[in-house]
């Protein structure tokens, strides 16, 4: 059982992994080989873990850059000091450009128009050398991106550009995990197709790159220059479990969890039975009870979905969440654990003894993808670095 010690007024805190995080990376880099490029997307905060210390953990140990949702997650990143480059993955909103040029930041031109704005603010900022940008093409997630009929209509906009160097082309899978449809199959034949009409028009797309977590993992033919994993870094799959149908044993990543949420017993109480605890009665004691009472709730990130469903650990043994989440506050059955006292620490998320609930695990439980509950992580939920 961990001994981290907790400050803030609250005890509870998250424990991240910093050499899980770095071991990930080397495990990816294995996996798909040393040719090529890495960018670690360390959006939404590093996924909760904390975007400045997992990203430099992250360029010390080899990544070649790294992606992040939009100009404000680049700027915190650039004014910790990192150095290498940073893409942002989501483009940019009009009057941004600047930004992008003094911070040095990439961005990715997600509309034809875009292109105009980023060589007149070239054009206006004198720089000395091109802005490089990376292109998104809209292959079926329809979401972001240019129309693969609207290549024509980028190549003659970039044409006019003498300030710009297009740096890479991407595409976004929206179902890499699913071996039971053909639409990432589709995607991927379609980008391609993109690729080619490109070279047709004159134009070298740069640095290819599509693969996300799922695809790095199981689609091989997808990886191209350069791949884009997310939450594999942290030591999870997106969906609850590895992608299986259709792969080999082989593509099932070793990845080490990152990430461990605790907090104390601030609380215990006897109950009989027939005692309601928590908002709106929702359980109520069976038989002789002792409730415990830890100091995190929703605001913290024990998801609410989780109210009277799932477990923590407590002394190495599971004990069910009883009650309403509520915003600070969690109840746990504890009468099965002998000796509970006040102050015992129980886990959330991670390894108490020989017991050990994943991110993953929860996921499973709540119908969810790991990242959500990853992102849900509070603020004001203090982050220990190891």
């Amino acid at each position: 059982m961990t001994k981290q010690v907790h400050f803030g007024g609250r005890p509870v805190w998250v424990e991240v992994s910093l050499r899980a995080i770095t071991k990930n990376l080397d495990t990816v880099r294995r996996h798909v080989g040393p040719r090529l490029e890495i960018l670690a997307v360390v959006k939404s905060n590093a996924y909760g873990l904390g975007a400045v210390p997992v990203t430099k953990a992250l360029e010390r140990a080899g990544a070649n850059r790294f992606g992040v949702t939009c100009s404000n997650e680049g700027l915190e990143l650039r004014q910790a000091g990192v150095r290498k480059p940073i893409l942002v993955l989501t483009g940019f909103w009009p009057g941004e450009e600047k930004r992008f040029i003094d911070k040095r930041l990439t961005p990715t031109v997600t509309r034809v128009d875009d292109v105009r704005l980023l060589e007149r603010a070239a054009r206006a900022a004198r720089v000395k050398s091109k802005l490089r940008f990376h292109l998104k093409i809209n292959t079926g997630m329809n979401r972001l991106g240019i129309l693969p009929s609207e290549l024509a209509a980028f190549a003659n906009a970039l044409a006019d550009c003498r300030h710009l160097q297009l740096e890479g082309t991407l595409t976004h899978f929206a179902s890499a995990e699913d071996f039971s449809a053909r639409q990432t199959d589709d995607q991927e034949h379609l980008f391609r197709e993109c690729l080619e009409r490109m070279h047709a028009l004159g134009i070298s797309p740069g640095i290819v790159h599509m693969a996300n977590s799922g695809a790095i993992c199981a689609r091989p033919s997808t990886w191209a220059d350069m791949i884009r994993p997310g939450a594999i870094l942290y030591g999870y799959y997106q969906s609850f479990d590895p992608p299986r149908k259709g792969q080999e044993v082989r593509d099932q990543l070793p990845l080490e969890p990152s990430l461990s949420m605790r907090a104390r017993i601030i609380t215990l109480r006897d109950l009989p039975p027939g005692q309601p605890v928590g908002y709106g009665a929702r359980f109520t004691t069976e038989r002789p009870s002792r409730i415990a009472v830890i100091n995190a709730g929703y605001a913290d990130g024990i998801m609410r979905q989780r109210t009277n469903r799932g477990c923590a650990l407590v002394r190495g043994r599971r004990v069910p969440l009883v009650g309403a989440i509520s915003m600070d506050l969690t109840t746990l059955d504890v009468t099965d654990v002998p000796g509970v006292a006040l102050g015992d620490i129980v886990t959330i998320y991670g390894k108490d003894g020989n017991a050990e609930i994943k991110v993953s695990d929860v996921a499973r439980e709540i119908g969810t993808v790991t990242s959500d509950l990853l992102c849900a992580l509070g603020r004001r939920v203090p982050r220990y670095y190891l």
